[in-house]
């Protein structure tokens, strides 16, 4: 499946520089808090990112998609890559978000998982410098298990708003019922000679 590869960097408003390099060029703890944020938030904000029942198939090793929220610098099979760049484009892509969700809501998700990782001063993980497809998966593997997951982070319900995370969790658990009245091909194939 295609991805939405969200790039983010963070300007402070006096200054107009980047939050996420210190003056000698050396990254800052607010970039390391940053992809933190996004490593504990990204998987329980996931039915955000990959919002239809079809939006899971790429999440697998067999892909070329991320299957967890390891980070590296320029490594292309971690969910979270730190692209090369100068100090002052030093930015953060998340290669999570699926093409099929909505880019305004992708993008405020991404923001606010690192910003949550900023506020709570969290720390990331090791970067990976291997394939992170060796390591475990990390991310939800159905809308109805990225739904329920949602729901249940408190720190995304109240900073994407109560009203916004209901009304939207509502309608992905009755499109994921509605797929599920739905008999594939596969089951017909593999299975209708077996029962």
């Amino acid at each position: 499946g295609s991805a939405m590869h969200i790039h983010q960097s963070i300007v402070d408003m006096k200054t107009r520089k980047s939050v996420f390099s210190n003056p000698d060029g050396t990254p800052t703890d607010l970039f390391f808090s940053h992809i933190a944020g996004l490593q504990r938030y990204l998987p329980q904000a996931m039915a955000l990112l990959a919002p239809n029942v079809n939006s899971y198939r790429r999440i697998s090793r067999f892909q070329l998609a991320p299957i967890n929220v390891h980070w590296g610098y320029d490594n292309r099979t971690a969910g979270l890559r730190v692209p090369t760049s100068d100090p002052e484009s030093r930015r953060i892509e998340n290669r999570i978000a699926g093409a099929d969700a909505n880019p305004y809501i992708a993008i405020a998700t991404s923001l606010v998982c690192g910003y949550l990782g900023m506020v709570e001063g969290l720390k990331p993980t090791e970067p990976v410098t291997g394939s992170a497809h060796d390591l475990p998966f990390s991310l939800p593997r159905s809308l109805d298990e990225a739904t329920r997951t949602l729901r249940a982070c408190e720190p995304l319900v109240r900073t994407l708003g109560e009203a916004f995370v209901a009304a939207y969790t509502i309608v992905k658990e009755s499109e994921y019922e509605v797929f599920l009245q739905v008999i594939s091909s596969w089951e017909r194939e593999h299975l209708l000679l077996n029962v």
